[in-house]
């Protein structure tokens, strides 16, 4: 058995076609379905079912299949930890973040990796926790910033610091001179600028003002951090978002709320017991860093 043969058994899985696969693989049909065949004889059952107009994995295949897919994971870690350089000369990194980190934390943390590593490509992604954990547990990335919630088992969670939510308003809004905190029960009243439902933070503020048994006025919902600081800034509206975006721009406001929004654990997420390569090793401290100056 060569590693050729289950490349192949893989690709002809994923594509449920002996001709699709071998126009990816840039090999030829017959030459596929005979290493195929190899690997069958070795293993000593049968690994695809062709009967039908689909190619699919027999049971034997399917089981056979899922150890082959994690024996690639594992030979593409080790081919990165042979390549990576101990003084990180070279290398790469691969981060997501869920979209309200990227508005504070990216930035800095960019900013701070690049000038001590130069050398190490910077790979970043935006995208939800759910899937954020999917392609850690599948190594297509190295390190995630979420909240600490329950999720896989698979993926590994380390505490970084609290992130507190706070409403915030714009220069022109009336709420912005106020000098003792904003009742909750306000926001029934006034217009908000919002994330969608499918942001994990429109969950958490939701799921607040419930237990509270308030109805906050949302007269916007969009599905960019963006849209909504745009709107904010410009108009009557305010919004509900991490108290460290209103930090970074002088044209925001943030308000204390009573009773405030339970703070979030941000988290650095990875694949537990997974290969750490020096890249990722190197960005911990740096978010140590800008951990100690967000408490």
């Amino acid at each position: 058995m060569i590693l050729r043969h289950i490349r192949y058994l893989v690709a002809v899985a994923e594509h449920g076609n002996f001709t699709r696969a071998a126009e990816a693989l840039h090999v030829s049909q017959p030459t596929l379905s005979q290493q195929i065949r190899q690997l069958e004889d070795q293993v000593g059952a049968p690994l695809l079912d062709r009967s039908g107009r689909a190619v699919r994995p027999t049971d034997a295949g399917a089981a056979y299949l899922e150890y082959a897919r994690r024996a690639l994971r594992e030979l593409a870690a080790a081919q990165r930890a042979t390549q990576e350089v101990a003084d990180l000369s070279r290398g790469a990194l691969r981060l997501a973040m869920t979209p309200t980190f990227t508005c504070y934390l990216l930035g800095p943390l960019v900013e701070r990796y690049a000038a001590r590593h130069p050398g190490v490509k910077l790979e970043i992604r935006e995208m939800t926790q759910d899937a954020m954990e999917a392609a850690l547990a599948a190594d297509e990335l190295d390190l995630g910033i979420a909240f600490d919630t329950a999720g896989a088992p698979e993926i590994q969670r380390q505490p970084l610091f609290a992130e507190k939510l706070c409403v915030v308003a714009g220069p022109r809004h009336r709420w912005r001179e106020l000098a003792t905190p904003l009742d909750a029960r306000a926001l029934e009243q006034a217009p908000l600028a919002l994330l969608s439902a499918d942001f994990a933070t429109r969950g958490h503020i939701d799921a607040h003002f419930r237990q509270l048994g308030i109805a906050p006025r949302v007269a916007m919902e969009a599905n960019t951090i963006g849209a909504i600081l745009e709107t904010v800034r410009r108009g009557a509206m305010a919004t509900i978002l991490p108290e460290a975006i209103a930090r970074q721009d002088p044209a925001l406001h943030a308000l204390e709320m009573r009773p405030a929004l339970p703070a979030r654990t941000a988290a650095l997420l990875c694949r537990r017991d997974g290969y750490r390569s020096a890249a990722a090793r190197a960005c911990l401290p740096l978010l140590e860093e800008l951990a100690g100056q967000l408490a």
